[in-house]
Parts: structure tokens; sequence; C-alpha cells
């Protein structure tokens, strides 16, 4: 029987090195303004892009509604005058990198290749706290890491009996492994909501209080997909990378990857920054774009690039109307919000797990005060996810970082623990161009989802991202393997004078049928 096992889990750059397509590629030129419009210049963008370029059909244009390339690959300029670091608001880790000479995570080889810096982030050394101050439950995270590997070798003994998925707070159920306490519940956010992954990240309850009869944070995550999703990335015996992550550490940015790759090959009028499209008008013909400023683009082929939370949120109209089969797969994913609170103190803290009796309430910080990150820095960044993400972004900057130092100061009771000198956070959410941080499977996850939102409109509709990627959604490297994959089956498109599109699936019907014949009166 196969198991499922788990582990732990662009300013746009100058185009010095861009050059002319040579003589010998293929002229594809379209009578309308590019022959494919790429909408969005994320990795997915950027990368289908590139795979375009390489298959000969330069006649493409990438549309970015920002300054720069990168997507949610962004860094801010953090810190007072003199001490003042690069950090990452966005993704920040290669998460999964590579084992021995074994297959490298693509953006560790862009990293490589780029000489973009990071480092092996090691989350070994963890001080544990409550309410009260220090409070050691250190233990209790082995135990949560083997209750989580459990549920992911039940969840391969459910694929292989074809069961139907569940929620993740199902499959602690069934193994026994629901949290007693907020200390155990501590254990488990780290394990689920932060570590494993990738960040899979949970919606939580923000009103609910961790009494040990609930788990909310789980209730959002598919059981399956979990497992499947963190097994292709960190577990090597089922085809992942690595089970290590490295920290992004470069002061050009973690974007410096996606930029720099994209010179090689772009030249400058290949790309519309500052261009937010409002409507796709669609036909078997091709496509119309608008923009804000009224400017229209036309095209054979457009890439859609866009967040997930884009695409629910109808930041986008399309004309016509995305068929059922479409928005019923978009809407059967949820955008998670993933929120890095970000302080500068005079001295250093050390990673710490708190445990409150709310859930998810500021659970785990991280320093980045460290020999081999920013030593001397006094950085250190508070995650919250889901739920309390959405919470704090509706509130003031300063009423968020009185909660944060409340919780703080609880936790070193006998020192006085002054005002941070910088504070800062991105709200993810409320950016119109994101609406979000991750793609996240729920439980009511089925396969015919995943087909359907990858799939084609009328051929001329494509679709790619982080989110349209079965094996590694929410992850950077999800998003390069799916631009690679539509670059090249619209390159292929382009050369056979069109194509049949990636297909859908008509009805995404459940395991067996529910016994009524019918539910209306």
């Amino acid at each position: 029987m196969r198991q499922v096992h788990l582990t732990v889990l662009l300013s746009f750059a100058a185009f010095a090195t861009a050059f002319l397509p040579s003589a010998s590629q293929h002229d594809h030129r379209s009578t309308k303004d590019a022959k494919v419009l790429i909408l969005g210049g994320g990795v997915a963008g950027v990368i289908a892009a590139r795979t375009l370029h390489r298959k000969g059909i330069d006649d493409f244009l990438i549309v970015e509604a920002r300054d720069e390339l990168g997507g949610r690959m962004q860094n801010y300029t953090f810190g007072v005058p003199g001490k003042q670091y690069t950090i990452e608001l966005g993704p920040n880790w290669i998460q999964g990198t590579q084992t021995g000479n074994g297959t490298a995570n693509p953006i560790l080889v862009l990293a490589r290749k780029h000489h973009v810096k990071n480092q092996y982030n090691n989350y070994d050394s963890i001080t544990t706290y409550d309410y009260n101050g220090f409070k050691e439950y250190r233990h209790l995270l082995d135990t949560s890491y083997n209750q989580f590997v459990q549920t992911g070798v039940v969840a391969g003994e459910r694929v292989e009996t074809q069961q139907v998925d569940l929620s993740l707070q199902s499959a602690y159920g069934i193994i026994g492994a629901t949290p007693k306490n907020l200390y155990e519940a501590a254990c488990q956010y780290y394990e689920v909501d932060w570590e494993c992954k990738y960040f899979l990240l949970s919606r939580l309850d923000p009103a609910n209080h961790c009494d040990g009869t609930s788990i909310s944070c789980t209730g959002q995550n598919s059981w399956i997909a979990t497992a499947w999703n963190n097994n292709f990335t960190f577990d090597t015996d089922m085809g992942g990378f690595s089970d290590t992550n490295n920290l992004c550490i470069d002061q050009r940015g973690f974007k410096t990857i996606i930029q720099a790759e994209a010179a090689e090959f772009l030249q400058p009028q290949q790309v519309s920054l500052n261009s937010v499209v409002t409507s796709i008008e669609y036909s078997d013909d091709g496509a119309t774009v608008t923009l804000t400023d009224g400017t229209t683009l036309t095209s054979d082929y457009v890439l859609c690039t866009f967040s997930l939370g884009v695409l629910q949120y109808g930041d986008v109209a399309f004309k016509p109307a995305l068929p059922s089969w479409k928005m019923e797969a978009i809407q059967s994913l949820v955008m998670a919000t993933y929120t890095k609170i970000f302080l500068q103190f005079e001295e250093n803290f050390l990673m710490a797990i708190y445990a409150d009796k709310e859930r998810g309430r500021y659970p785990i910080w991280q320093s980045l005060d460290h020999v081999k990150f920013f030593p001397g820095s006094g950085l250190v960044f508070v995650t919250v996810t889901g739920d309390f993400s959405l919470r704090i972004e509706a509130m003031e900057d300063s009423d968020v970082q009185a909660e944060v130092m409340e919780v703080f100061r609880a936790m070193y009771p006998n020192i006085t623990v002054p005002d941070p000198v910088a504070f800062h956070f991105k709200r993810w959410n409320a950016d119109p161009l994101f609406r979000g941080s991750y793609s996240n499977w729920p439980a009511s996850f089925l396969p015919g989802h995943s087909t359907n939102l990858r799939a084609t409109v009328n051929q001329t509709l494509w679709f790619a991202g982080e989110g349209t990627s079965l094996k590694y959604y929410g992850f950077l490297h999800g998003a390069y393997y799916e631009g690679l994959h539509a670059g090249g089956e619209i390159a292929k498109c382009v050369e056979d004078g069109g194509c049949a599109g990636l297909q859908h699936v008509n009805t995404v019907l459940d395991a067996s049928p529910y016994p009524f014949v019918s539910i209306t009166p």
C-alpha cells in the first residue's frame, strides 16, 4: 500500500543583456498588438514569456500592474536611519531546496544563477512562552510533528482505497490527536498553520478561544491535498526536493531572481508596467484587454496569471462571463493570507512560540538578528494567518503595534521591553492586485476543480499561477512550473496556427449521489 508521508514541511532590471530575435527564429508576428498577452509579471508570467522566447516566439507582451516585475515577491527598506535592511513582505523562503545531487528546486536554481543570497533556516532553537512568561513545552513539538506525520500516513491509505477527502480537522480527530490545551494547540499551529509548508494557511476564527475543544485552523485544509502538496516539495521518497528551507537575505530583494532572469531575454517593448487590467473580452478569434486608462490591447491568446484572490473578487471583468465550470473551480479554493509583522528593537530576542488563550494570536516569533542573517539588526517578525490577518488589516498600525507589544511584554514579564524603533506589515488581503497571499485547497477538494482551474476558455483564454498547480499550489515553484507548462502549450498553438487548448470537465461530480431524489419541496 502506498503511504503518503509528511516531512517538515522588480524595479524592472536594465536590459543590458536583452537581445533581438535571431534570424533563425520563426516569424509568428500577429496583426494584433501581440500574438500573446501575458497578464501579470510574477514568476508564472515571466517564466511563460521565457518559454515562448526559447521556442522562437517573441511576439508577446507582459502587462504588469505594478512598476516592477516580481508579483508577490516584494521587499521593503525597514529600520531606523543607519540600521536599515531589506526585508521581504511576501515570499521569503526557498522551500524544499535540494538533496545531494538530486533535482534542485527551480527557485534555488535561479537564486544560484543570479547570486541571490539565501541562508539555511534552522528552526531548532526555539523558546516557548505563554501569557505568563516562559513556559517549557518544547517536548510537545515532537508530539505535534508525529501527529502531523500520522495524518499524512492515513491520507495515503485513503487515497489508495479511494475514500472521500476530509479536512485536517477531521484527520486529527480520527487519529485521536485533537489538542487538549492551549500548549498543544500552539504546537499544532506551529506544525500546520505556520511550518508545514509552505505555508498552507488556514482561516482562523479570531473569536475562538483555545479551550482544547476546537482546532478551527485545520477546518479549511484538505486532508489529502495537504499531504501530497507537502510530499512533492519536501519528501524525496515522493519526488520532493528536500526537507530544508532557505531564507532569502539578499539586500537587492528576493525579486531579483525573476528580474535578473527577465533581463536576459526581454526587450523594453515587451513589457508594459503600471498597466492595470479592468476587462478581458474574448472569443474564438482572439481577445481585447482594456486597461484602467482606457488603453486596449488585442491578441490571439491571453495568459492570465492573476492571483486567485483577484479572480475570486471579480476585480477583472470577463466578457462574456466565464463559464460556470470555470467559476466553480475559481471559487472552490481558498485565498489565504499570511502576514509578517516586522519590529526593530535596540536589543536581540530569540525565536519563540507563544501560547495564548486565543488560538492564532501572535504565536510565532522569529529573530533576524542572527550571525547568519542580519547580526546587530534588532529585527524581529511575528506571523499571523487567516482571519487573524484580516482582523489586523482592518486596524490602525498603532493599534496592531499595541496588541503585539502586549503579547511581547507578557512573554518577558521580568524585564522592561521598550517600544520598537520601527514597525511595519503589509495588508495583502486589502491589496486589489492580490487579495491575499497564497491559494489553499479546502476540504471540498476535488481533482476536477484543479483541471478546470487550469483549463482554457474558447482556446483563447489561458490561466497559470501557483493556484493552478495541482502538486505545488501555494509555492513559488508551483508558479514556475505552471508558467513553464502554459508557455509551452501556447507555443504549440502559435506554431500550429491554433489548438484545442487545455480541456475542462463539464461537471465535477461527488463520489456518490445523495440519497434524495430532490432537495426541493
